[in-house]
């Protein structure tokens, strides 16, 4: 199907881009050589970590699903903004249900005897490699350590902001809906049976509302409204089991709209899943109260600001650009991830099999290839006003944007259109990178 490959899942925005001359290239690695913060060891963060951490949010990206090194640097910044500057809680481009196995892990509810690899193995929805690896194993692992000695309402967690994951959020709801107002259950199970019939399959319901047939947009609002209207004292008291709830209802709201969406051409489906990461983190941040701080993972593509790229000229929205209206551009802080050639976990299309592709040398007159230039292995770049007025940054330049998808033949086209000073507020480049080892 067109509409999935080339919109949903990191779509091609190469539309409009500027591709610098090569001595306008050059020019500009000279300009940014000497403002390369070198990345060799923890201790080298200190700088971005110092400048990130008074933000309300703070967004990691990656411009690709499957590279060890942004994984890596991801988590280490993560873990020094939780120690040393009191962020509560991870937000992943993930799926709600499964993460929250992990959440659950990671703050010592699990059975005894679980490992975070044991959780890890659930993950059952393509494409695994993308949580279910070694770097978020390790990840896991250190936040379960952390969280040992500190009490339940200080713990930190880790959650998917994602809307994927409907049917597990249908399952998860009615248990929960049992368990805890079964009051409720009928008439939220007679609701949710509009979805639940077409046999788990999204592109089913899909196809059926694009022919004309019955949409369930109104019985699953009414779900979530059910969920939005429990008294204080529903589920024993318990605001936690209430925003669970919440959450469910939202994901299954929120996957109908989107895959109603997805089978029409357009930016409505794209827009509709960026809203709903947004009402998610903002939820997130609501539910650890007034001082709270949040980490985000997501692609480059959702986590730099849409509106300093080419994504606007299709009328795109993404997390970044909804933090920034919503919070605040001072209590955002942006960091985008780049490399020049490696290694990366893919498909050759949407269900494929897991392989190990090559990422060929940046295109030229990308800021990759602009970057690639400069002496360090591995570095990052803090944006102000000074980079932000530069000719050369203040013009849609190309920007690599793998995905879950990936043909390395047709690297040319990976590339979204820039103003990278605005886009992001820092830049880390790793010019060799390699793949992420899954877990088995």
């Amino acid at each position: 199907m067109k509409i999935i490959t080339h919109f949903l899942f990191f779509p091609v925005f190469l539309l409009f881009c500027v591709t610098l001359a090569h001595a306008e290239s050059e020019s500009l690695s000279a300009y940014l050589a000497p403002k390369a913060i070198t990345l060799k060891q923890n201790s080298d963060l200190n700088r971005l970590i110092e400048t990130a951490g008074d933000k309300k949010l703070v967004l990691l990206g990656e411009s690709t699903h499957g590279t060890h090194e942004f994984y890596h640097w991801r988590s280490e910044i993560s873990k020094r903004l939780i120690t040393e500057k009191g962020f509560s809680f991870i937000a992943v481009e993930g799926d709600w249900p499964s993460l929250y196995r992990l959440n659950d892990y990671v703050k010592g509810r699990s059975k005894p005897g679980t490992t975070a690899v044991d959780v890890l193995k659930t993950f059952a929805r393509w494409p695994q490699w993308m949580w279910a690896n070694r770097d978020i194993e390790a990840l896991a692992e250190w936040l379960r350590e952390f969280n040992k000695t500190r009490p339940e309402s200080d713990k930190i967690g880790l959650f998917g902001m994602d809307v994927y994951g409907q049917w597990e959020a249908i399952d998860d709801l009615l248990a929960l809906t049992g368990a805890y107002f079964p009051e409720q259950l009928p008439e939220i199970e007679r609701r949710l049976n509009c979805f639940k019939e077409y046999d788990r399959d999204e592109w089913m319901y899909a196809r059926a509302t694009a022919r004309g047939g019955f949409s369930c947009e109104k019985e699953l609002a009414e779900v979530l409204k059910i969920i939005q209207d429990l008294k204080p004292e529903a589920a024993d008291n318990d605001p936690k089991i209430r925003f669970r709830a919440r959450q469910k209802a939202l994901v299954i709201k929120n996957a109908e709209d989107f895959f109603r969406l997805a089978i029409r051409e357009g930016p409505d489906a794209w827009n509709s899943r960026a809203k709903h990461m947004w009402v998610s983190v903002e939820g997130l941040l609501e539910r650890h109260g007034p001082e709270a701080k949040g980490i985000v993972w997501a692609h480059n593509t959702h986590v730099g600001d849409a509106s300093k790229t080419t994504m606007i000229l299709r009328e795109t929205l993404n997390i970044g650009q909804l933090s920034r209206q919503s919070l605040g551009a001072e209590q955002v802080y942006i960091v985008g991830f780049g490399t020049d050639q490696g290694k990366v976990n893919a498909g050759a299309n949407w269900g494929a099999p897991m392989s190990i592709m090559t990422i060929p040398k940046a295109q030229p007159g990308s800021i990759e290839e602009v970057l690639a230039r400069l002496e360090p292995e591995a570095f990052y770049l803090m944006f102000g006003d000074e980079e932000r007025r530069h000719e050369a940054l203040d013009q849609l330049i190309g920007n690599r944007a793998i995905g879950v998808i990936y043909d390395p033949r047709r690297d040319y086209g990976q590339y979204v259109g820039s103003r990278v000073a605005r886009r992001y507020d820092s830049f880390v480049f790793i010019k060799n990178t390699r793949e992420l080892t899954p877990v088995r």
